[in-house]
């Protein structure tokens, strides 16, 4: 598949020099990343959090990028926010704010930080830059994609419009900022089914992915219409089959899944919801067993928290989510790189849609 966003930004946007960031800032020398006995022991307390999940192999090669991000970011006035499919030496050891998508819409929003790095995909990076207009917002990674936002365009949902004249049009945050251009209001997979009922319409087109309109219209009076085009090439490969294999192979094994599975592979699960409802699911119930139907990463970050707990793990890994590394965070602390900028066209009315969403949850 082709990733658009290392040559456009976004649709209609004219994205600003790489120099502008660095100019504002300034370029800082690269910090030094040997890993000293000194360091080795100044950094125990932090692996001894993370050892069940960061081999002791690897961990001479984090500990110096850590100590170096985290110092960075200190004098830098910045901020990391990380999704929760990232891995745990970021997701634990670096980031400043953690959560799903609407956590972190949520925390870009409030940062009073100047600078905002995004560990995550670049939809997430718009997402805390259209709330952040005035601050510098980076990602480690420009061609850090997304399989579901590329599966529709602006273009896209105009022609849905004609399609369908009339009936609202909610996004999932999973888009680029020119499809929120275009649409009435953004959603998240944990507050999908009360965004399309607070519409007040019998018919709601919700883009773009088309399992997770499958399952919000499971859940609702709403006739929910779905983009065909529109699925995670991560979630998609489940299936229901392959939840009875695991049960029967990890006999009381309590099994939560994603919204953008499969209707099939819900109805095979023992929960269904948001990261963060998978998350919370687990802490409350504290199963002997679970697996965690999503992203491979996720569920390393959760054994952290949970050490009672065994994860059996299914691992379908995001490759977009992957390209964020502890080098390239680095790299961007110090060179002020990628930037993301946003046609002020399309900032906008990309905004109100992210911004309606954020005033109904409160």
């Amino acid at each position: 598949m082709t990733n658009s966003f290392q040559t456009q930004v976004t649709p209609g946007a004219s994205p600003a020099p790489r120099p502008d960031a660095a100019a504002r800032h300034g370029v800082v020398g690269m910090p030094q990343l040997d890993y000293t006995a000194g360091l080795a022991k100044e950094m125990e307390p932090l692996y001894e959090r993370v050892k069940t999940v960061i081999p002791p192999v690897e961990w001479p090669f984090f500990a110096p990028y850590i100590k170096a991000i985290n110092t960075l970011k200190k004098q830098r006035g910045a901020v990391i926010l990380a999704h929760n499919y990232m891995t745990p030496e970021i997701f634990h050891c670096v980031a400043d704010f953690k959560g799903d998508s609407l956590q972190l819409a949520r925390e870009a929003a409030r940062s009073d930080a100047d600078i905002i790095v995004q560990a995550g995909v670049h939809f997430m990076a718009e997402t805390a830059k259209l709330l952040n207009p005035d601050k510098t917002v980076l990602i480690p990674d420009s061609n850090a994609g997304c399989s579901l936002a590329e599966s529709i365009t602006a273009q896209d949902v105009r022609d849905l419009r004609r399609k369908y004249p009339g009936v609202p049009v909610v996004t999932y945050v999973n888009t680029s900022a020119g499809v929120k251009a275009e649409c009435d209001i953004c959603c998240t997979s944990s507050n999908a089914v009360q965004v399309v009922e607070s519409l007040g319409a019998p018919r709601v087109l919700l883009v773009p992915d088309r399992f997770l309109a499958a399952n919000v219209n499971n859940q609702t009076n709403v006739e929910v219409i779905p983009y065909e085009p529109g699925r995670c090439e991560v979630h998609e490969q489940f299936t229901a089959g392959e939840l009875d294999d695991y049960r029967e192979m990890h006999p009381g094994l309590k099994i939560i899944a994603h919204p953008e599975c499969t209707p099939e592979v819900l109805k095979a699960a023992d929960f269904a919801g948001s990261t963060s409802g998978m998350i919370n699911w687990v802490q409350d119930n504290r199963p002997e067993k679970v697996m965690m139907v999503t992203e491979c990463s996720m569920s390393d970050n959760v054994a952290v928290e949970n050490p009672d707990v065994e994860f059996i793990r299914p691992c379908n890994l995001c490759p977009y989510m992957k390209m964020i590394s502890l080098k390239n965070i680095l790299d961007s602390l110090v060179y002020m790189k990628e930037e993301v900028t946003i046609d002020p066209a399309v900032a906008a009315p990309a905004r109100e849609a992210v911004e309606r969403m954020i005033r109904l949850n409160g």
